[in-house]
């Protein structure tokens, strides 16, 4: 599965209403560390697809960034049914990633 663009217009169908436990990539493009993330974001969508992977850029979505406290990025969440389950703030390898999930 591909990784989805979230803003506010698409955020309650990929996030709210999915079945799926859901991975959301807080970045900007002036991002170091995000430029480093994002790549392993990409491989955990690609061979994960009993997750839903989404990435949200703060610059262009502030009101999610704002809902969500996001004070320093990369900062990856994970949420179930809606409800936030796990948050990491910084770079992280793919094992640390995927353990967020908490399966």
């Amino acid at each position: 599965m591909s990784v989805i663009h979230v803003n506010s217009t698409n955020y309650d169908e990929v996030v709210t209403n999915s079945e799926k436990p859901v991975l959301l990539d807080f970045w900007a493009s002036w991002c170091g560390p995000c430029r480093m993330v994002a790549p392993i974001v990409d491989e955990v969508a690609a061979e994960h697809p009993e997750y839903v992977i989404g990435k949200v850029n703060v610059d262009e979505e502030p009101a999610l960034a704002k809902k969500f406290g996001i004070t320093n990025i990369p900062t990856l969440i994970v949420l179930k049914k809606g409800v936030v389950t796990n948050k990491a703030i910084g770079v992280r390898p793919k094992e640390k990633i995927l353990e967020l999930f908490g399966d």
